[in-house]
């Protein structure tokens, strides 16, 4: 029984030639089906996240702000996250020109990547079929439709991820040092993506490679030496850059309290996340909220449950149970082959990958957001396909027919539950699943005749008892627009709809108009970057965010102001300004501008006119 789900090399490494016809054309069907599930009506979210989105354009005006990631092409601070997302978006929009289009299309691009790469890193293991589930269960997932169609930085850290889960793979099968380092690369690329969340994936890529890679001990551990020196040359050389430059010409690193994104890195964006503080409010992950309470914006009440409560339940969960089924059955069923077999060594990379990251979204005190979710999918999908594949391949046994008809059930009855949250949207459906769940995994577990055409339908029904629910979702997050920063998938009731902070539409347009007529450096200025953000994206001008995402930052400060404003670089400064959490509002700028200057009312909006 131990080698039940061993794995079977010939089959991925077979070449084309070798392969059924059938496989190529799928994978084609595969992606092009993605990429109009992806670009389906795409610019009706706008600019998405105002904030990014105005980094992109500022990106396009400046080079150092595309370098550095600036909110504003004036350079006065940057974005409270590292460039590397920024990077792709700024070089799209300068290729094909900035719009709503040029904005988001880059991570959709990134989500038929991530689909195409699982894809081929299941297939070195498991073969093509596995390949091909674990890629629709991707593309299918909910909060995967939801983020590989907006511009947070989640869609790019993603496909650097499994990048790396594709790169581990190939370094395991023949203790490849030059895979492993590659790897290394694109997690450190992830590290200039997203910081740490991205090192998240580090302890099971490590095990899978010390474990399994076919060499000694001593050479295991030298590669992988070598590729965390890899991790910290492509992580820290923007680091090291950004240091090494003086402040003075540099724009102020937004969310950190000293001007340093090592400082942001370790701390907002680093342990503050994991145990609160550090301008994490706290702990606002574990602030009320609950399996049922109103926190979902931020991930509800903390604890193991947290991945299945309202927050991230629909985001991600629908095949949560049958991973950690297929998991824990993948791994007793090897535990008796031999230490470089190469299925449990895929098993150790995305079970590893599932299990460390969701704990730590589980239990993190800090900020923490539904659509965070979409980095445990790429390892949920894998985890599905491999293991249900080849427990549908040992279906002569009892024990492999009696975990699949578990992972089947348990996917059933908990789609049920998700869709009984929502009872409104296609009420019928949550009833099709549970009994169409349960009949067949009852008829697996029974064992059926090994005829041609009732393995064909049965196998059938697995996929669809696995899928309709999530594809259902998934179906109905492309269907809405988007917008905000805290974006949720499914049905509008289900969640947040564009969450705070807003998009172009909150932008004040006759204030717009008014700015986009200013030829100064800074057409305005307004207290918090996603003020700033609206106002550029509605004027195409450069507008300084004072302080930054929740109007807190030390940039710039007063004196630095008086001299922007006596220099003439700043035309105007819009009131009533605020930033994306507590802190937002009046500071000692707006209290120095209302004692010098005469208010206007433009729009509705207090304007002040700063240059004569």
């Amino acid at each position: 029984m131990s080698t039940v789900l061993s794995a079977r090399p010939a089959v991925p490494d077979a070449p084309d030639r070798a392969k059924p016809r059938w496989v190529r054309p799928s994978v084609f069907g595969l992606l092009a089906l993605t990429a109009v599930l992806y670009f389906w009506d795409l610019t009706a979210s706008g600019f998405g996240n105002s904030f990014y989105a105005a980094a992109v354009q500022s990106g396009t005006q400046s080079m150092k702000a595309w370098l550095f990631g600036s909110l504003d092409a004036g350079n006065v601070i940057t974005v409270d996250k590292p460039p590397a997302a920024l990077w792709v978006g700024t070089a799209f929009a300068r290729i094909f020109g900035f719009s709503s289009f040029t904005v988001l299309a880059p991570q959709a691009l990134m989500g038929v990547g991530s689909v195409g790469l699982l894809y081929l890193t299941v297939r070195r293991v498991s073969g093509p079929l596995p390949g091909l589930l674990a890629g629709a269960m991707l593309a299918l997932t909910p909060v995967a439709a939801l983020m590989f169609r907006f511009n947070n930085p989640d869609a790019l850290l993603t496909l650097l991820l499994i990048a790396g889960a594709y790169c581990t793979v190939r370094a395991v099968e023949k203790a490849s040092p030059r895979w492993l380092v590659f790897a290394g690369v694109a997690i450190g690329f992830g590290f200039l993506t997203k910081m740490m969340q991205a090192f998240l994936v580090l302890p099971a890529f490590a095990l899978a490679y010390l474990i399994a890679a076919p060499t000694g001990l001593g050479k295991r551990l030298l590669h992988l030496v070598y590729a965390g020196i890899a991790v910290i040359v492509s992580a820290g050389w923007f680091v090291a850059l950004v240091e090494l430059w003086p402040a003075a010409s540099r724009p102020y690193i937004g969310g950190s309290t000293g001007n340093s994104l090592l400082e942001l890195a370790l701390g907002y964006n680093g342990l503050g996340r994991i145990f609160g503080g550090q301008g994490n409010g706290g702990g606002m992950g574990g602030m009320g909220g609950g399996q049922g309470g109103g926190n979902t914006a931020f991930g509800g009440s903390s604890g193991l449950g947290r991945m299945f409560g309202a927050s991230f339940g629909t985001e991600v969960s629908w095949l949560l149970p049958a991973a950690l089924i297929g998991l824990a059955a993948g791994l007793w069923f090897t535990r008796r082959a031999a230490r470089t077999d190469r299925t449990r060594a895929s098993l150790l990379v995305w079970g590893g990958w599932l299990l460390v990251t969701g704990l730590v979204f589980s239990f993190m005190s800090g900020t923490v957001h539904p659509y965070y979710a979409v980095q445990l999918a790429p390892a949920i999908a894998a985890l599905v396909a491999i293991s249900g594949h080849a427990l549908w391949r040992g279906r002569a046994h009892p024990a492999p027919r009696t975990v699949l008809g578990g992972m089947i059930a348990a996917t059933a009855v908990w789609d049920f539950i998700l869709l009984d949250r929502t009872p409104d949207w296609v009420p019928a459906l949550r009833w099709v699943i549970v009994v169409l769940g349960l009949l067949v995994s009852t008829i697996v577990v029974v064992g059926v005749p090994r005829t041609r055409t009732v393995l064909v339908g049965l196998a059938a029904a697995i996929v669809l008892t696995l899928g309709v629910g999530t594809a259902g979702y998934a179906a109905e997050t492309v269907s809405l627009p988007h917008s905000g920063s805290i974006p949720t998938s499914g049905p509008r009731s289900s969640g947040m709809g564009g969450g705070f902070g807003g998009g172009m539409d909150e932008a004040n347009g006759s204030v717009g108009q008014l700015l986009g007529g200013t030829t100064t450096k800074w057409a305005a200025a307004t207290t918090g970057s996603q003020s700033a953000a609206s106002l550029e994206l509605a004027s195409g001008k450069s507008v300084m965010g004072i302080g930054g995402w929740d109007g807190s930052d030390p940039a710039p400060t007063l004196e630095q102001f008086k001299q922007y404003v006596a220099a003439g670089e700043v035309a105007y400064y819009v009131d009533g300004g605020r930033g994306g959490g507590p802190g937002g509002g009046s500071n000692d700028i707006s209290e120095w501008v209302a004692a010098n200057f005469t208010a206007t009312t433009v729009g509705g909006e207090t304007v002040y006119q700063l240059t004569r």
